[in-house]
């Protein structure tokens, strides 16, 4: 996968305010409305504040849309290039992915949600949609590594295993919420079970 470029550094906020939680404002609006139809003055309207103050803070809607997916994709990418990631056994290096993608989706719920929304319609939206094919890759690539060595069902289709995987991961989207009934670590350990039941030898 090649090198992402550096998204744009938002700007400092003025005193009194957060820009992280402005962040979280601006995503559940993309979310809401979606990123085409959320305009800035819905935006600034959901943030009480004006247009100019919302420039102050962040240099353009596509920044705001740059910053918001690297969240999800940043924590993304950090857990495929862990060393328990790219070296050791097949089977032990999905696990320790599914682990950390669960995590990730279960902590960047908004974003991952408005990444699974994007529709294509900007340079940063095919961008980001890029990024998310390449993980799909990786994990693929990790399925045949595992049907290598003897710890995927020989009838099981890699590809079909990477899509089911990821299709129980982005499904998070839909119920989970933070202090709910499952932990993260509760949710990837029955991912974890769920695949072992499904995926490999008996």
């Amino acid at each position: 996968m090649s090198a992402s470029p550096t998204p744009p550094a938002a700007k400092r906020g003025r005193p009194g305010y957060d820009q992280e939680q402005m962040l979280e404002v601006i995503v559940k609006v993309f979310t809401d409305h979606g990123y085409d139809a959320a305009t800035l003055e819905l935006i600034a309207k959901r943030l009480g504040l004006s247009k100019s103050a919302v420039y102050h803070h962040f240099d353009s809607k596509s920044a705001m849309l740059e910053l918001a997916l690297e969240q999800v994709l940043g924590a993304l990418e950090a857990v495929f290039t862990a060393p328990e990631a790219v070296s050791g056994r097949a089977s032990e290096r999905i696990e320790f992915v599914v682990t950390g993608a669960v995590r990730v989706a279960c902590e960047q719920r908004p974003s991952l949600l408005l990444l699974l929304r994007l529709h294509g319609n900007s340079e940063v939206e095919l961008h980001a949609m890029e990024r998310r094919r390449a993980f799909d890759a990786k994990l693929r690539q990790l399925f045949e590594l595992a049907l290598t060595e003897g710890s995927l069902r020989p009838d099981f289709d890699p590809g079909l295993a990477e899509r089911f995987t990821f299709g129980l991961i982005n499904s998070l989207v839909e119920w989970y919420r933070p202090g709910g009934r499952f932990t993260p670590d509760e949710i990837a350990n029955a991912v974890l079970r769920f695949m072992r039941g499904g995926l490999t030898p008996a």
